[in-house]
């Protein structure tokens, strides 16, 4: 079947949670195979290119390279999910309890809500390995499964895209900074996060 042609409320989609992951667990191959990911799927949801799409997370300072902020990769906003609904003025605005991310507003870049709590299966964990603030942790206690390179040991920070977790506190209603993967692969398995109620998701924001 052909795509229907884009509508202009889907030309200036600029953020979407991937309806897919990548299938390998934490390895998303870096930073470089996230973002391809992203750009991968708005293109074949037919608002690619010319936007550059970037994927949510952060890195840790290792092997003498610095961390990188998810904050500082996703452009200025603001971006609209597909339905044209603004999610977020700026990446203030984003990363503040104003912010208008919830399970009717995290729309795949089909359109499509997330299954989240409650739902069979749960998919609302999604990959950042950020703070609430959209910065990177200190180097040491792995939040970014090596860095986006690792199926098996380590742990990446999840946020929920439901903003729905086992209790009423921040940390559950957080769309950034939930909770980190854990299981008995070491964490960063595809299994082990679908245990906790995800499946390798990301969080994709058009940078420009």
């Amino acid at each position: 079947m052909a795509a229907p042609p884009a509508s202009a409320q889907t030309a200036d989609t600029g953020f979407f949670v991937t309806s897919n992951g990548i299938g390998n667990g934490g390895n998303l191959g870096g930073l470089a195979g996230a973002d391809n990911h992203c750009q991968t799927l708005a293109q074949a949801a037919g608002f690619g290119a010319p936007k550059t799409w970037q994927a949510y997370l952060s890195t840790q300072a290792a092997d003498g390279k610095p961390a990188v902020n998810a904050r500082d990769r996703i452009g200025k906003g603001p971006w609209k999910n597909v339905k044209g609904v603004v999610v977020a003025k700026d990446v203030a605005d984003l990363h503040s309890a104003g912010n208008a991310l919830t399970k009717q507003n995290s729309l795949s870049e089909k359109g499509e809500p997330i299954n989240g709590r409650g739902d069979t299966p749960n998919r609302h964990d999604i990959l950042t390995g950020s703070q609430p603030d959209g910065t990177a942790f200190a180097a040491g206690e792995d939040r970014t499964c090596k860095n986006w390179t690792s199926s098996t040991q380590g742990a990446a920070m999840l946020g929920h895209s439901d903003r729905i977790g086992l209790r009423d506190d921040d940390a559950s209603k957080s769309w950034n900074s939930s909770h980190p993967s854990r299981g008995p692969d070491g964490g960063c398995s595809q299994a082990d996060l679908k245990s906790t109620g995800g499946d390798g998701l990301l969080y994709c924001f058009a940078a420009n």
